[in-house]
């Protein structure tokens, strides 16, 4: 899919215009859905412009899923894709982070469902596996220890502590992007971060 680098313009005349056109919009609801409901209204350049702003987030979040970036970068691409095709349907009941981020996980899971991917990068450091999973998110984001063990996790696992320790999202907020209920988005982090636990004690 073709990106231009194209500026939208968030004047205050067209913000307000926007806001009168979806109810229950209101001016403090972000920017990105603020485009969103732009796109869907068929405003071409504010599609551009949210693909511009979020398409780094969402290659991230499928590239740490997959463990492949060719795949991650086509996934992403059929996500905007699809999103671009339903843009008339769209409704901004929950932040355009999360509608994105459903459409990659699912086509994530869709994929892992075909074939699993094979997590060859090169053990580069260490890592102090006594400081618990949570400290190396921040600290050793490309460490290939962690990725090796963050690859063995089941997929929903591995999406469910992505998205909480990359993306900052609150259990509720993961509970939408995976469809399930705070209490499974819970369970699912915990058993991640005690396998995580397991995985780095080897590395001692």
């Amino acid at each position: 899919m073709s990106i231009m680098e194209t500026t939208v313009s968030l004047t205050s005349t067209r913000y307000d215009e926007t806001l009168q056109q979806v109810p229950g919009l209101a001016p403090t609801d972000d920017i990105d859905t603020i485009l969103m409901v732009r796109a869907a209204g068929g405003d071409l350049a504010a599609f551009e412009e949210l693909v511009c702003r979020n398409q780094g987030k969402a290659w991230a979040l499928a590239w740490r899923c997959l463990g492949d970036a060719a795949e991650a970068q086509d996934v992403v691409q059929e996500a905007f894709l699809r999103i671009y095709k339903a843009a008339s349907r769209y409704r901004p009941t929950a932040k355009f982070r999360t509608y994105l981020y459903r459409v990659v996980t699912r086509l994530c899971l869709d994929w892992h469902a075909k074939k699993r991917p094979e997590y060859t990068e090169t053990i580069l450091s260490i890592p102090d596996s006594a400081r618990g999973p949570e400290a190396l998110f921040g600290q050793n984001e490309l460490s290939g220890v962690v990725r090796e063990c963050l690859g063995n996790l089941p997929v929903n696992q591995r999406l469910a502590i992505t998205l909480r320790h990359y993306d900052g999202m609150t259990y509720d907020e993961i509970a939408e992007v995976l469809a399930v209920s705070a209490k499974a988005v819970d369970s699912l982090l915990q058993r991640a971060r005690d396998a995580l636990r397991r995985g780095l004690a080897a590395y001692r």
